[in-house]
């Protein structure tokens, strides 16, 4: 099958070789996309195969992402292709969540279940085979933690050399110390994402690194099986909403290609809405949505939010992610900190547990709800970017009071459970326990 490059803008929609080292279109500056030109499929031959492949040992059906091939046909073969048995992430059922969300039932699908914690292993494993076949030797992202640690370890996993730019100061310890332990040469710079991104653009022309940020097109091909394989789980049935937080916004423009491509392909019968939800302090796309002139984006110069896997002021993808957005009939809205950190209790209290970015979809799913966008029997899938243990230090000081907002004040610790000092006396903790 013929893939290649083609660029997002509708004026310009030049082509290039899908084996071009090129993140921008030469001609106009738009972002590219990968395009399959003569895909045609027997839909229902294409639904059996991949729930056959749901039985097979062999690595490339074990992987969540590979399992589903034909829908991101960019190689022009499988030897190049490193997998961690990446995908595979279930579909959990959340009735507290729900509750609290004023919703009848509520699905979370979990990407915190992949390799590294994060759903940015099931971009990660197109982005480092593309690299191969292009016969890189270094590979660089610029990473405020979960890109850090999925590129550190499929880059690792393939013989390539990762580097990561971190911005100084913040980054989580727990996604840190992935980065650190999967061997990825890490550079601490003292400047915001954005500056920073810029800064690897120029170093990875100059030394002839390959760029994996989510603005390289095959990270966004492995994130459409997401969507696919939440859409085979739930039996090609699709819902009626897709949650997701936005940062860099490339899981926006890669659910809402996957949901376009599927419905062309003949896979789905309807598109669900999407509904992208941002930290009110790095919130430009919320911001682009609500004006009156959506012909640029307007950047957050200094994005503060401790939800730091959202915490982006100038989103690349924002043209694909408004796109997508409307083309869905979707809607962008934007939550506090407050209500970041108590929907991520309430997460918690359904034995399931997410990193700070990730519980920005219960809360916004609430505002929607208390708002009238959504109705209590709407069916909700909210995707959950990141694992529980990617953020430990939050956590911790949610539930002791100890949690400060940026800028100052203490978030309040609305469903906190402080751990009780005991003393070493059964009959004293027979009393704490019954009391």
């Amino acid at each position: 099958m013929t893939a290649e490059l083609a660029c997002f803008e509708a004026k310009c929609r030049a082509r290039f070789a899908v084996t071009d080292v090129i993140y921008n279109c030469p001609r106009c500056g738009g972002l590219l996309e990968a395009v399959y030109p003569d895909r045609h499929v027997d839909a229902a031959a294409l639904k059996r195969t991949w729930r056959e492949r749901r039985l097979s040992n062999a690595p490339l059906d074990q992987s969540g992402v590979w399992r589903y091939r034909e829908a991101i046909p960019f190689l022009d073969g499988t030897d190049r292709i490193i997998t961690l048995k990446e995908g595979n992430t279930p579909l959990l059922e959340a009735p507290g969540a729900a509750s609290y969300a004023g919703l009848d039932a509520l699905t979370f699908k979990h990407q915190g279940f992949n390799p590294t914690g994060s759903f940015k292993d099931n971009g990660m494993t197109c982005g480092v085979a593309q690299a191969l076949r292009l016969g890189m030797q270094r590979v660089a992202c610029v990473s405020t933690g979960n890109t850090s640690a999925s590129m550190a370890a499929y880059a690792s996993a393939a013989g390539l050399q990762p580097i990561v730019f971190i911005p100084h100061g913040n980054i989580s310890f727990g996604k840190l110390a992935q980065a650190l332990e999967y061997g990825a040469r890490t550079l601490q710079v003292e400047a915001n994402f954005d500056q920073i991104l810029a800064l690897v653009r120029v170093l990875a022309e100059r030394l002839g690194i390959y760029l994996l940020n989510s603005i390289n097109p095959f990270r966004i091909e492995g994130q459409k099986t997401i969507i696919v394989e939440m859409m085979d789980q739930r039996d090609w049935r699709p819902p009626d909403w897709i949650v997701l937080p936005g940062g860099n916004l490339g899981n926006t423009s890669a659910f809402g290609k996957a949901l376009r491509e599927m419905r062309e392909m003949g896979l789905i019968g309807k598109t669900p809405r999407l509904a992208v939800i941002q930290a009110e302090g790095a919130a430009p796309f919320h911001e682009l949505w609500r004006s009156a002139d959506r012909a640029a984006l307007r950047a957050v110069e200094h994005p503060e939010t401790l939800a730091t896997a959202i915490k982006i002021g100038d989103p690349v993808s924002w043209p694909k992610a408004l796109f997508e957005v409307l083309s869905s009939n979707g809607v962008v809205e934007q939550v506090s900190e407050q209500e970041i950190a108590d929907a991520k209790a309430q997460i918690g209290r359904c034995g399931i547990g997410c990193e700070p970015a990730s519980a920005a979809t219960l809360a916004g799913i609430r505002k929607l709800r208390a708002a009238g966008t959504m109705g209590a029997g709407d069916d909700v899938v909210a995707v959950l970017t990141g694992n529980l243990l990617k953020d430990p230090d939050y956590i911790y000081g949610y539930h002791t009071d100890g949690l400060t907002a940026p800028g100052g004040g203490k978030l309040r610790s609305t469903f906190g459970n402080r751990p009780v000092m005991a003393p070493n006396d059964a009959q004293r903790i027979a009393e704490l326990l019954e009391s």
